[in-house]
């Protein structure tokens, strides 16, 4: 029965896809379809409906819209730009200095907005015109903007690390938040090294010498911008707020300082609150969707017959983190980042806690595999958004990010097999 309910599920949902049914609803009807076979008509319904409810009525999934109107926020705050001139001093006077200075950018202002796409879209659409006039090759420039987009979801705040948190059993958000420094900023230093070796074979120029003054001057430009992350993040690790009043202390500093910079008017509110409400009303109906295939995969023990089969393979756990690396780099590919840890996660964690993996180290693991999803095709978000900001057509792109998908994977392996880059700072400060 366990294998007529997996196979009713995976057909039933992967038909709703294919007929472009919204991936929130072919999670619901995949899962009233897979319980049918088991439950009577009334009370699989009424069973689901629970679920869905149960699903959102949880106190830290508050975290989601303010962070989603923080981000929003400083998406039209005018934040990016003054992070790219802070990202051009901290990068000197490097070989392709600009390509350095977008991927900089992208760390910076993905963690500030928390969303690839955004990062993507803001950061790449003031370097790209930059880059083009010293130069640089445009499918260049846009495959640096495209691979580094990604590093923000892993550098917090993140919304993803949130959904996580929650749906692997309460595992603490600030030690996630902390997990995905390291991670983060070594996806960021493999576009770099990247970058560096383009840029030096093909000549690219490095930026003009900075004075001291202009570079204190940028310095304090980009302050009210990065003590945002100090703020959350050090008033969490402090014990003044958890995650969920960090989301809306983030909100309150994001708005004060978009109106301090004019580039928010008050009468712009309602426009920005209704797009956070919009995004906030995909994920939640993700998050109550996917309870009810949670519970309909645990009613039938899809998940230990899953693991029984990975465990069959191989005992080894390289063997099986690399199976379980492979399988979420193809689930990537065609799943939003979301959905796919709401429904994996409570498949894989039992697997490699199993043989003492801890789940701070598969969060980050997982979150980083599937954020690769996110810049290739065919349903890469900020790998569409680079490339409309580049104006440029997907195949142009596809040659020159090849080096960087490679670099990106290396660090994936160095992050899955080296616990030590996770676990590090949060052993560090105690969690």
């Amino acid at each position: 029965m366990t294998l007529l309910s997996g196979l009713t599920l995976l057909i039933v949902f992967v038909l709703m896809l294919i007929l472009s049914v919204p991936i929130s609803v072919s999670i619901v009807i995949a899962s009233i379809v897979t319980i049918l076979l088991l439950l009577p008509f009334d009370m699989a319904i009424f069973t689901s409906a629970q679920k869905l409810v149960t699903g959102i009525d949880s106190f830290s999934l508050l975290a989601i819209p303010f962070f989603i109107l923080s981000g929003i926020l400083m998406n039209n705050g005018g934040i990016a730009e003054r992070l790219v001139n802070f990202a051009k001093v901290l990068v000197g006077r490097m070989p392709g200095a600009l390509a350095h200075t977008n991927i900089v950018g992208n760390m910076l202002f993905g963690s500030l907005s928390g969303s690839s796409v955004a990062a993507a879209a803001a950061i790449g659409g003031v370097m790209g015109p930059l880059q083009k006039k010293e130069g640089y090759d445009p499918r260049f420039s846009a495959a640096v903007n495209i691979s580094s987009a990604p590093t923000g979801l892993l550098i917090p705040p993140s919304g993803t690390l949130i959904i996580y948190s929650l749906v692997s059993g309460g595992t603490s958000v600030a030690a996630l938040f902390l997990a995905g420094y390291l991670p983060g900023i070594l996806w960021g230093i493999a576009c770099m090294i990247v970058a560096f070796i383009v840029a030096k074979r093909n000549s690219y120029p490095v930026s003009e010498r900075v004075t001291f003054k202009i570079a204190f001057k940028t310095f304090i430009d980009a302050i009210p911008s990065l003590m945002m992350i100090v703020v959350v993040i050090g008033g969490i690790l402090a014990g003044i707020f958890t995650a969920t009043e960090a989301s809306a202390v983030a909100v309150a500093y994001s708005l004060i300082l978009s109106l301090i910079y004019r580039t928010v008017k008050i009468k712009d509110l309602p426009r920005i609150i209704m797009e956070s409400v919009e995004l906030t009303s995909v994920i939640m109906l993700l998050v109550a969707g996917s309870a009810v295939m949670s519970w309909v995969m645990s009613f039938t023990g899809i998940p230990q017959a899953i693991s029984n089969l990975i465990m069959g393979i191989s005992s080894n756990p390289i063997i099986i983190l690399l199976i379980l690396n492979i399988f979420l780099l193809i689930i990537g590919t065609f799943m939003d980042i979301t959905p796919a840890v709401l429904i994996f996660t409570p498949i894989f964690l039992p697997i490699v806690t199993s043989f003492g993996m801890d789940p701070i180290h598969f969060g980050i693991m997982m979150v980083m595999n599937l954020s690769v999803g996110n810049i290739t095709p065919p349903v890469g978000s900020a790998l569409f958004a680079g490339v409309s900001i580049a104006k440029l057509d997907l195949e142009d792109v596809m040659k020159p990010i090849i080096p960087f998908y490679v670099a990106i994977i290396i660090a994936l392996l160095l992050v899955t097999y080296i616990p030590a880059i996770s676990m590090v700072l949060p052993e560090l400060l105690g969690y």
